[in-house]
């Protein structure tokens, strides 16, 4: 069984089938050239439930053994000479057969094992990246395609299941996960970069390149922002925003491939590792788009940014995800109402952290917002702002409090003060009589003592009706009270 496997491994496979990626052999044993195992990608395990972990596991541990077995034996890999060594004529067949030699796929997890093919590998990949960003060799087309093949065969692979797939548990936070980092990054690295020299290189034609970095391609660099190992995913996120810059024709296929995952990871998952970094992406992105802003990307806006405040591991993305919000406010200021009542739609309930962080983007927001849109969100924004100021929390009230500390903001109160201070008198009041924080306290009294200096007539008012509306609430009490005892006293007679 397992000789069919490794014939099946070095099988040629039509060049027409995109989805496969292989270097056929050719030479001898000496010549360095090497046949490579199909790759599949496959990140199933990444959107299952934690009862599918173990089950993931063994599927990714088999598939590994089957690509291992497909491999060429140790000595087929050989040291080749420099490009510089060998007349120009020679170089482009010399090119193919160094990234034939870099197909090769070697165990990175036994440091020991194949030592003197790691360090072949390694140097060989250097000197294609050297040579792709010295332009010292103008690569053939056909020899574009065999490097995009090649970086294919290396960087999409299957991605080991998540540390919580591995363990079962749902309830593990993202932020407490062990950091994973890849074994074979010293390899994988130079793989990325010789992949950004040849985008952002001035000799990559695009018209030529888009037939290798197609859609397919895209999807699967996509895919691999699973990657628990943070430096590949900054690698990625550098890449995907070149070829975003330089591809015009997969732009509109770009956002929408993003969208789905951010659709995918609120809806099903509230799992993925690459959040951050698209978001990123996307934060750059919007910052280009033009005026006036077409009716996708607010849709965009409605539809995927503001849900992904929902999540509960929203602190691992937060600040990328309200640097994005805060931009299509600069852009287009009407969209302030539109996303501070979606703030208001997934406000926690009972998340002090993400409560924080909400209002700290909502101050941002607000920093962007004028009057007029102001004045349409003001009343159900102030009911929550009310709510947090009581909370017992005292980050929560705190941060609250720090917005009267923003002077735009402050502005904005004070122009709609005859709508504001009858929505937070009360807490205000609550806050000085009975909050246990000293800080909120007195930050209470602070706030307070600007509304009375603001406008001293309405400040009065408010606090006669706080005075008629507490002394209303101690009678309703009172009359509970005695009403209890009536009952209680015809309850002892009855018996």
């Amino acid at each position: 069984m397992l000789n069919k496997i490794i014939k099946r491994g070095h099988k040629k496979v039509p060049k027409s089938d995109p989805s496969d990626f292989v270097v056929a052999a050719s030479g001898n044993r000496s010549s360095g050239s090497v046949s490579t195992s199909n790759v599949v990608v496959n990140h199933a395990s990444r959107g299952a439930g934690a009862g599918a972990g173990v089950g993931m596991m063994n599927n990714w541990m088999q598939q590994q053994t089957v690509m291992s077995a497909a491999v060429p034996a140790p000595a087929t890999i050989e040291a080749l000479p420099m490009l510089k060594d060998v007349p120009m004529a020679e170089r482009q067949s010399l090119f193919l057969r160094k990234l034939q030699v870099c197909c090769y796929q070697l165990d990175f997890n036994d440091t020991m094992k194949m030592v003197r093919e790691k360090e072949i590998k390694r140097q060989t990949l250097a000197e294609l990246v050297d040579c792709v960003q010295s332009n010292s060799l103008k690569i053939s087309e056909i020899n574009q395609e065999e490097m995009l093949k090649m970086i294919s065969v290396n960087v999409f692979r299957c991605l080991p299941p998540a540390s919580h797939e591995n363990t079962g548990s749902e309830n593990v936070e993202p932020e407490e996960e062990e950091q994973y980092l890849e074994a074979s990054w010293p390899h994988l690295q130079l793989v990325y970069e010789l992949l950004l020299r040849y985008i952002v290189s001035a000799d990559t034609d695009t018209k030529v390149a888009k037939r290798f970095i197609d859609h397919s391609f895209v999807l699967k660099l996509l895919d691999s922002f699973e990657s628990e190992d943070p430096r590949e995913r900054e690698y990625l996120k550098t890449i995907l925003h070149r070829i975003y810059g330089k591809f015009m024709v997969h732009r509109p296929f770009i956002r929408k491939a993003i969208n789905n995952i951010f659709y995918r990871f609120i809806y099903e998952t509230e799992r993925h590792s690459g959040i951050g970094e698209l978001l990123e992406i996307l934060g750059s992105i919007i910052n280009g788009f033009a005026l006036p802003m077409k009716e996708e990307h607010k849709l965009f806006l409605v539809r995927a940014l503001i849900p992904l405040h929902k999540p509960k591991p929203i602190a691992m993305y937060h600040q990328q995800l309200s640097y994005c919000i805060v931009q299509f406010v600069e852009k287009d200021y009407k969209l302030c109402d539109t996303v501070i009542r979606g703030l208001l739609k997934y406000w926690p309930v009972t998340n002090c952290q993400k409560e924080v962080l909400f209002l700290g983007e909502l101050e941002e927001v607000l920093e962007a917002t004028q009057a007029a849109e102001f004045q349409r969100c003001m009343v159900p924004l102030f009911r929550q702002v009310a709510r947090c100021l009581n909370s017992p929390h005292f980050q929560v009230a705190e941060r609250a409090l720090f917005l009267w500390n923003n002077e735009h903001v402050v502005s904005l109160i004070a122009q709609n003060r005859n709508v504001i201070l009858p929505i937070i008198f009360e807490a205000l009041e609550k806050n000085i009589r009975s909050h246990w924080n000293q800080a909120v306290n007195g930050l209470t009294v602070n706030v307070r003592k600007m509304f009375l200096e603001m406008d001293a007539d309405l400040f009065e008012d408010c606090q006669k009706q706080y005075v008629e509306k507490a002394a209303r609430a101690t009678d309703l009490e009172k009359q509970r009270e005695l009403r209890w005892q009536r009952l209680a006293a015809a309850a002892g007679q009855g018996g």
